[in-house]
């Protein structure tokens, strides 16, 4: 039995892949924070309970370990540290912060550069020759590169070649794993994703990140302002690189099951979906008309517009992107024939969100 080890276990793509491990012959550990209010096994179970529906009360397959990311040997005992790399192990570093902004960069880059520091260390000092490190990155580590983001490292750049500070954490952080490779002989690799939605195969969604952060935005305006005419700084002609976290979970699978895996893989969608599609279904669905103007400027919108483009502040650097990712090495592990997202796809993730959303209404006005 294969021993996984995960931090950041309890977040969305995490627990998804935590949950479809659990189906088959791996034995998982599971790393999360918790506190005296709320444990890392509760917090774990909880996720498990959400993605499923229903309460999820154990497995013996897996065990969670309370642990703090940025301290020495992650404030776990000795005996635990021991036990948890007592045999080969296939590590996954999921643990980030997901903002991005300059007054939050102290956060970003204590989490998303010394925190993979620190896994890095305590995995070349107590793992096994044979044991893997797999870093969970972001294809948007990108920044704002003119051409095909290919599956290499790229060396560190200022700020004003991102978009915010977590897509210039990301790059940072791949070559502090790029050190460790190649200065302590580990045997990393970084797996860089697009941006997660739903499930493909039946639209569940348990994110609201992105583009359905946007949709609970223009959700909210509806509601408050039934059949109003929105302009909304957007390029029809753009494009969201969207994977479902269910091909996500399979693309991670078939990695772990490879012996020979490429240092870098891009995990992204070679279709990218029109920022139209998403607009249209939206209006499809609630009771408003999104008119896109990507030249709208502030003083031309009205109070209703500015509060959209406000909530926006991270959504909208992403608006009018049509971003080019290579996927030669990931091709040469595993299928992507049937696993891309669709039109349709992505409609059904919407419809899920938005019924989800009325349904969270309705319970909190009874």
């Amino acid at each position: 039995m294969r021993r996984i080890v995960i931090n950041g276990a309890n977040g969305y793509v995490a627990s998804n892949f935590i949950n479809e491990l659990l189906k088959y012959d791996y034995e998982i550990i599971a790393l999360v924070r918790g506190n005296e209010k709320y444990s890392a096994k509760q917090k774990m179970y909880d996720a498990l309970t959400e993605l499923n529906e229903k309460e999820f009360t154990g497995d013996e397959k897996l065990q969670v370990y309370s642990y703090s990311l940025n301290d020495e040997n992650f404030a776990l005992k000795r005996d635990e540290l021991s036990e948890i790399f007592s045999v080969d192990v296939d590590y996954f570093h999921f643990a980030a912060t997901l903002k991005y902004d300059h007054k939050s960069k102290g956060e970003i880059f204590t989490t998303n550069l010394k925190g993979v520091e620190n896994s890095l260390t305590i995995f070349s000092k107590n793992s096994s020759s044979l044991s893997r490190f797999f870093f969970i990155s972001t294809a948007y580590s990108c920044g704002k590169i003119d051409g095909v983001f290919k599956e290499k490292f790229y060396d560190n750049e200022d700020i004003s070649s991102f978009r915010n500070y977590y897509e210039l954490s990301k790059r940072y952080a791949e070559n502090i794993v790029r050190k460790f490779i190649e200065e302590k002989g580990v045997q990393a690799y970084i797996l860089r994703l697009s941006q997660v939605v739903g499930r493909k195969e039946d639209g569940v969604t348990k994110t609201d990140y992105g583009i359905f952060d946007f949709s609970k935005r223009i959700f909210n305006i509806a509601s408050r302002y039934p059949n109003r005419t929105v302009r909304v700084r957007v390029d029809t002609k753009g494009t969201q690189n969207l994977i479902p976290v269910d091909t996500t979970v399979f693309y991670l699978k078939k990695t772990l099951e490879s012996d020979n895996v490429p240092v870098i893989l891009n995990f992204n969608s070679k279709k990218s979906t029109e920022n139209r599609v998403i607009i249209e279904t939206i209006n499809e669905l609630l009771p408003v008309n999104i008119v896109p103007d990507k030249d709208i400027k502030d003083e031309e919108m009205d109070s209703v517009e500015r509060l959209i483009a406000i909530g926006m502040s991270f959504t909208g650097g992403y608006i009018d992107t049509n971003l080019k990712f290579e996927t030669t090495e990931r091709d040469k592990i595993i299928p992507t024939n049937g696993y891309e997202i669709s039109d349709e796809a992505v409609n059904k993730m919407i419809r899920y969100f938005i019924k989800t959303l009325d349904h969270d209404k309705k319970v909190a006005a009874k």
